[in-house]
């Protein structure tokens, strides 16, 4: 029978992917800790926080992010369109995750390993504003099932991340 393993004696080994999560108005402090958490699990390298106003040491964050709001690197930008033409310069494929009228299935996106990446996730309610939407090199969505056309946003930036990474990094 299996043992189940506590955060002391797992033996996961840390890694960290060339991918930047660029986070265009999320707000809430639950989404923001969670965010950080699912950074740490899958290896990014950096969140970039634009139009949030991040308190650190909010006791909803903490509790959500467990501590890796210490160990993500994170920025905040006010500047962000400048910010993703440098990451286009540098070599940056940029990829965002919202629902549109040219979204491909999350499954089909196209990644290149000599390429970094940036992934894009928009506001709670709003989603990715359309300026920044407009810089995107492809736009990804997620197919639902149901008859909600969403889903929270760190639920949906898990699934797309784990896709990327497992397109350019695991198998």
């Amino acid at each position: 029978m299996p043992t189940q393993l506590q955060h002391n004696n797992t033996n996961n080994s840390a890694k960290t992917f060339p991918i930047k999560l660029l986070c265009d108005g999320v707000k809430s402090p639950s989404n923001i800790g969670a965010l950080f958490r699912v950074c740490d699990a899958l290896g990014v390298s950096e969140i970039v926080f634009y139009k949030a106003d991040i308190n650190i040491k909010s006791s909803r964050l903490q509790k959500t992010a467990r501590s890796t709001q210490k160990k993500v690197v994170y920025t905040i930008s006010t500047a962000i369109i400048s910010e993703i033409n440098n990451f286009k310069k540098e070599g940056f494929q940029i990829i965002a995750l919202e629902i549109t009228d040219k979204s491909i299935s999350v499954e089909n996106i196209s990644v290149s390993k000599e390429q970094k990446t940036v992934l894009i996730i928009g506001n709670e309610q709003n989603g990715i504003s359309e300026e920044i939407l407009n810089l995107a090199d492809q736009v990804i969505s997620i197919p639902m099932f149901g008859e909600n056309s969403s889903m929270n946003v760190v639920q949906a930036t898990s699934i797309a991340l784990y896709t990327i990474i497992n397109k350019l990094y695991l198998y």
